[in-house]
């Protein structure tokens, strides 16, 4: 449990807590409303159990504050929002956050992005993976452990060669023509998305320039089971679990999905930016 998690927990007891003395209730007195133990309550206001959204629209009626809920919900889905300094999860190096990664898609059936701007880790040649890391590493201004983080983001990929599993990734056509490497570099990672297209368990679609859409793409993103989505900004990984924001995110890769294109398709895609190289 991260520490950001947990003071909110803390912070969202309290508001609990105000709300029962406002109504002149003791911790017995709203434990018989509710028909709860009078330990349950002491947990929730003392930030040692997380409150259900169930929990909150009771403890909003027994408080005789019904409209309070809205508020306690809304702090519960900043709970379930949980961001992560990438200058914290950096600062010993790269490798840890691959390997991070590793055990998390490991521990993944469905898998389903979409990538605007760098063709996914899951999908990296070696030297493509190389480069984008080196960069990062400079922005930050992390150590620079580049070859083993490279090693440990290879390793994610065996996931991609065991039974079971299924990879649904989108990639807008900009991914493809954007160069943070050498167009050597860049020829065999386009290559390698080309072997890619007709794997059993790997569904590869291309969002192609010019065609209608939905809704503006704004920024990547990864849906793990459906049970969490997680968003990577330059500063920040988010890691939002709220039901709500699943969906959300689940119906935005749906929309993406309508417009675009796989199989020979997106091969004549890959083939034209790989074209646009020489």
């Amino acid at each position: 449990m991260t520490t950001d998690f947990q003071a909110g927990r803390v912070a969202l007891g309290a508001r609990l807590r105000e709300l029962r003395t406002e109504a002149g209730l003791d911790g017995k007195g709203i434990a018989e409303r509710l028909g709860w133990q009078r330990s349950k309550v002491s947990r929730l206001e003392n930030g040692r159990q997380t409150a259900s959204a169930d929990d909150l629209d009771a403890w909003a009626r027994a408080v005789g504050d019904p409209a309070e809920a809205a508020d306690l919900r809304s702090r519960l889905r900043g709970l379930e929002s949980q961001q992560r300094s990438w200058r914290r999860q950096l600062a010993v190096g790269h490798r840890g956050v691959q390997e991070k990664y590793v055990a998390e898609y490991r521990a993944t059936t469905v898998v389903r992005g979409y990538e605007a701007t760098v063709v996914p880790g899951l999908f990296q040649t070696p030297e493509y993976a190389h480069h984008l890391l080196l960069h990062n590493a400079e922005l930050m201004r992390t150590p620079r452990d580049t070859e083993e983080a490279v090693r440990a983001r290879m390793k994610r990929q065996e996931v991609l060669y065991e039974p079971g599993r299924a990879f649904r990734v989108l990639l807008w056509e900009g991914a493809l023509h954007a160069l943070p490497c050498p167009r050597e570099v860049m020829a065999g990672q386009l290559d390698r998305l080309v072997g890619l297209i007709g794997m059993g368990n790997v569904y590869l679609g291309v969002v192609a320039f010019g065609v209608p859409l939905k809704l503006t793409p704004k920024h990547g993103f990864w849906i793990f089971d459906e049970k969490r989505v997680v968003v990577e900004t330059i500063d920040t990984e988010h890691r939002l679990e709220g039901a709500d924001d699943v969906a959300l995110y689940g119906h935005v890769w749906d929309l993406l999905n309508e417009s675009a294109v796989y199989g020979p398709r997106a091969h004549r895609l890959i083939a034209r930016a790989r074209a646009s190289l020489r």
